[in-house]
């Protein structure tokens, strides 16, 4: 008798114990038989349930058309022995099929055709041309703990994205709706060209450390909410509209009100500097509070290159105002008082988000326990 053994690679159990807790559900595919297959699955923590992949694809199996029973299967099971190149493709179209994003890795030429039509498909070390061609991916170095690194850096981009997604369609709410009220309103142009011009040229700088801010790592895959998207996006953008708008009305009010008048001269050049200060700085106080679903004062905090950026937009803003540089001079006290203005609004901005989520997630979780039920 002679023995043989082909062991995992040291670091397989671990890099697989770290995609499981990002959410990910590992499946064993491999040409051995299902008694080798199940052990080494056992080894790794993978579980033994696996399939002989013909039992679950008949030779007449339709590739571009898995039985809803063999798709099932496939998702239910812990992996599959006996595979076949052919049997890679099907497993990869039946979880598709069950709406699952699906990874592979391979390394031969019978893997090209699954991790071709593999949402990602990863090419391990030593892969052969073909299927170096057809992976999304190509590792350059032994081991799959790169795939780990690889769905973190993924994730946190994501949630960058998110959270510029978030800030910019609400602020473009916000501007354009402040200047068009205004104007039906009071008949007044609350910013200038030049104003929305230097607006955008401060937003330039913060926007671009976007991409080096800290972020949550979500425990799950995510995948594109576009409903939540638009309403929590509309949601704050007309938070900060009234934000806004509720500047132009105490300062209309105070304006058309001799005793207060009498207290301080404010006339509509004051409001338009007090307003663009206004969206300059709530505009950046609304990044922070929609950059993670924490509230605002919990970490993760802003990156560094993401809190000088905005320090150093807000003090030129603030210079620019003082000092009436393109825009209409305002005092320093109006200046202050128009940072105490933001600086409130942001705290009642952070607590309706916190509200938002919280009510989102109820629904969530409910929509998950109704699921499981029916199940």
């Amino acid at each position: 008798m002679l023995a043989l053994l082909d062991p995992p690679r040291p670091d397989a159990k671990e890099t697989i114990a770290q995609a499981r807790a990002l959410g990910l559900s590992v499946k064993m595919v491999t040409g051995d038989d299902v008694a080798i297959g199940s052990e080494i699955s056992r080894q790794l923590g993978l579980g033994t349930h696996l399939l002989v992949a013909d039992q679950v694809f008949p030779k007449d199996t339709d590739n571009n058309h898995i039985p809803i029973d063999a798709a099932r299967a496939v998702e239910a099971a812990d992996g599959f022995g006996r595979v076949f190149p052919e049997n890679k493709y099907q497993i990869v179209k039946a979880l598709q099929e069950r709406n699952h994003i699906v990874a592979m890795t391979g390394d031969g030429v019978n893997d090209a055709p699954a991790l071709k039509q593999a949402e990602c498909g990863i090419a391990v070390s030593g892969a052969t041309d073909a299927a170096r061609s057809a992976a999304a991916l190509i590792l350059t170095a032994p081991g799959l703990s790169t795939i780990v690194n690889a769905i973190e850096e993924a994730r946190a981009i994501f949630e960058r994205i998110t959270s510029y997604v978030y800030y910019r369609i609400a602020m473009t709410i916000c501007i354009m709706f402040v200047v068009v009220l205004s104007y039906l309103v009071f008949g007044v142009r609350p910013l200038t060209a030049i104003m929305i011009v230097v607006l955008a040229l401060l937003d330039d700088i913060p926007i671009m450390t976007i991409a080096y801010d800290n972020v949550k790592i979500a425990k799950k895959p995510v995948r594109w909410d576009m409903h939540r998207i638009i309403i929590f996006s509309s949601l704050m953008g007309l938070m900060a509209l009234a934000q806004s708008f509720g500047l132009v009305l105490i300062s209309m009010y105070w304006m058309n009100n001799a005793e207060l008048m009498h207290v301080f001269a404010l006339d509509l050049s004051h409001l338009q500097t007090m307003l663009f200060l206004q969206l300059a700085a709530g505009g950046h106080l609304l990044l922070f509070v929609v950059r993670n679903r924490n509230s605002v004062f919990k970490p993760p905090f802003p990156s560094l290159p993401l809190l000088l950026a905005v320090i150093g937009t807000q003090i030129v803003a603030v210079f620019i105002c003082a000092f009436g540089i393109f825009v209409p001079a305002i005092s320093w006290e109006l200046i202050g008082v128009v940072w105490v203005y933001v600086l409130v609004w942001m705290v009642i901005i952070d607590i309706v988000k916190l509200i938002y989520f919280s009510v989102v997630d109820k629904r969530e979780k409910q929509s998950e326990n109704l699921t499981k039920a029916i199940a």
